[in-house]
């Protein structure tokens, strides 16, 4: 067991205490017909003894058939016995369900009724539904398994001794090393399985990754590196897999130990046994006791505890775990650690003018378990400045262009671009603010004058054709026909349909433009004289890079690299971030 599951059994035993308190009559119950398939146990290999010591072998067949009808009997009533224990075990199990149903309802209507960061709860249907059928059906074979054990172990030991003590002597120790050596695998099998998984999870993640960004690879010349990371990946997944297997390896011994030992001590201590009293009957009544009852619950109780015991564990916490807390307002002078959740650094500048943009503590994540996209983000953007965002596909670039033109709601923190808050702000005011250029642009059936002018309708003529000057898309529009002529999207290409919204964006008014991989269409030079163009505006420019380039030009850069945001120049980035780095050498070499 980990330290994760022992927290989670003390957070939850007061709550499973008081549970089974208020179920005393129903436990009563079920204990009584625990105690009856116990003396059905008892009986099994009891009569086997005294059938063939008392009956055949004494010479009376009558006898022997009469004390195997009795243990026929005591089989067959089993199936009395065994409804009895189910029609009980219902009292608790259903009880349970009902209670994390509306433990689950409870939580997230009153995550609903606070109406606070992050949306609807998406976890509850699952842990309305599927979630709960796993614990109660995990519940339900724990107690199943738990009272077999304990009450057929207690009936054929109890048999054994009956028949003679010397069969106990020769079957407790085998028995009680297994059992031993199974419970000693239970906590290092518990970390080994934890540590498979979460290499399992990072080789998956990265591959995903890797899968998303190969055309940044390509271009960056990164290939090999991320080779090398999927490789170390690959090989911490087969060392964990290779512990986990270990362990496996050594709980299948311990249930040879426990299960079969005692049978080949049994067969190999017959003439010890024989030269002490113990009888043809009683023999073989110690090994119907092992091989009806007692090997095949040691069996049941080993599989159990090994696979639905830790299945409980962690539904259970899920279910019935506290809410992670919030994280308290920017100012409130105290900041949760973002160890287990990176991407998270504070950047500064000279704040005495109001920021062009600034991000406070922004987080977010898209479902409410689902890992942090960003996580308590603090970025300053000064008036005027120009800053580059980089980072592998996939690491929230395009989030944070879309969080700071108010596209997207953060889970939690705020954004403020001109030192208003853009979230919940209307269209139109966001429109003020800032203007987003996406990977895809946008270009409408219209002129071409319509085009690049609809962001400021009032533009000049003069203006328009110093625009066009600027990005040198002149020849551009007079194979279109001039500013005049009809735009048919179609037969643009999606490099010249970048370069037109990218004229439309530099006219317009707002004070904040926002390129998300708005040139990746676009050859070297022209997303060169692009930029240049953009960066010269009167305004602050944040460019999500499509190549490094676009970072080296920048007045700073921002590097999200999975492990922790990083903020700064070219120069300062060489010497603190060993994936700018990375990038940097393969872009020169």
């Amino acid at each position: 067991m980990t330290s994760a599951e022992a927290g989670t059994l003390r957070r939850l035993a007061p709550p499973a205490r008081r549970f089974l308190a208020h179920r005393k009559g129903v436990l009563v119950r079920l204990a009584l017909w625990s105690l009856a398939e116990s003396g059905q146990a008892f009986l099994v290999g009891h009569a086997v003894a005294r059938s063939v010591d008392e009956g055949f072998l004494a010479g009376d067949p009558r006898r022997g058939l009469l004390w195997l009808g009795i243990a026929l009997v005591a089989v067959l009533s089993g199936a009395r016995v065994v409804r009895g224990v189910f029609a009980q075990l219902a009292g608790v199990t259903e009880p349970l369900r009902d209670g994390l149903v509306r433990r689950a309802v409870d939580r997230s209507m009153a995550r609903a009724a606070q109406g606070g960061p992050g949306g609807t709860d998406r976890a509850a249907v699952s842990r309305l539904t599927n979630q709960v059928e796993i614990a109660r059906d995990s519940f339900a074979g724990l107690v199943l398994t738990l009272r077999s054990f304990v009450f057929t172990a207690a009936g054929a030991l109890l048999g054994l001794l009956s028949l003679h003590p010397a069969l106990l002597v020769v079957v407790l120790p085998p028995l009680a090393a297994g059992l031993a050596l199974f419970l000693v695998t239970l906590r290092p099998m518990a970390a080994a399985q934890r540590r498979a998984l979460a290499a399992d999870e990072a080789l998956g993640d990265h591959a995903a990754r890797a899968r998303a960004a190969l055309r940044d690879l390509a271009a960056c010349g990164t290939g090999p590196g991320a080779e090398r990371s999927g490789a170390d990946l690959v090989a911490d997944a087969a060392a964990a897999a290779r512990t986990l297997a270990g362990w496996a390896a050594v709980r299948t011994a311990a249930l040879g130990v426990a299960g079969h030992l005692p049978v080949l001590a049994l067969l190999v201590a017959v003439e010890w046994l024989r030269g002490r009293g113990v009888s043809v009957g009683a023999l073989l009544g110690a090994f119907t006791y092992l091989v009806q009852s007692l090997l095949p619950a040691l069996h049941t109780l080993m599989t159990a505890l090994g696979a639905a015991g830790s299945r409980l564990l962690v539904v259970l916490d899920r279910i019935l775990g506290p809410e992670p807390e919030p994280e308290p307002e920017p100012g409130s002078g105290s900041r949760p650690s973002t160890a287990s959740a990176p991407r998270a650094a504070a950047f500064a500048v000279d704040t005495a003018v109001v920021p062009a943009l600034e991000l406070r503590a922004v987080t977010l994540s898209y479902g409410v378990r689902a890992e942090p996209v960003l996580d308590a983000l603090d970025l300053c953007v000064a008036p005027g400045e120009h800053l580059a965002v980089v980072g592998p596909s996939g690491i929230g670039k395009s989030t944070l262009t879309r969080l700071v033109a108010g596209t997207l709601t953060p889970s939690r923190g705020e954004v403020r671009v001109a030192g208003r808050p853009v979230t919940g702000r209307p269209a139109a005011e966001l429109a003020a603010l800032r203007v987003l250029v996406p990977q895809d642009a946008y270009v409408f059936s219209g002129t071409v004058g319509d085009n690049l002018a609809y962001l400021r309708t009032d533009a000049s003529r003069a203006e328009l054709d110093a625009a066009v000057g600027a990005f040198g898309i002149g020849p551009l529009v007079e194979r279109l026909g001039g500013l005049d002529a009809t735009v048919r999207p179609a037969e643009l290409s999606p490099g010249e349909r970048q370069l037109v919204a990218l004229v439309r964006a530099y006219l317009s008014p707002a004070p904040l433009l926002l390129l998300d991989e708005a040139t990746c269409h676009l050859d070297p030079a022209s997303e060169s004289r692009a930029e240049e163009a953009l960066a010269g505006r009167a305004g602050t420019l944040v460019v999500v890079a499509h190549r490094l380039s676009s970072a080296v030009r920048a007045d700073r850069t921002l590097v999200l690299d999975g492990v922790r945001a990083q903020c700064g120049t070219h120069a300062e980035l060489l010497s603190r971030s060993p994936l700018y780095r990375d990038l940097t050498g393969h872009w020169n070499s």
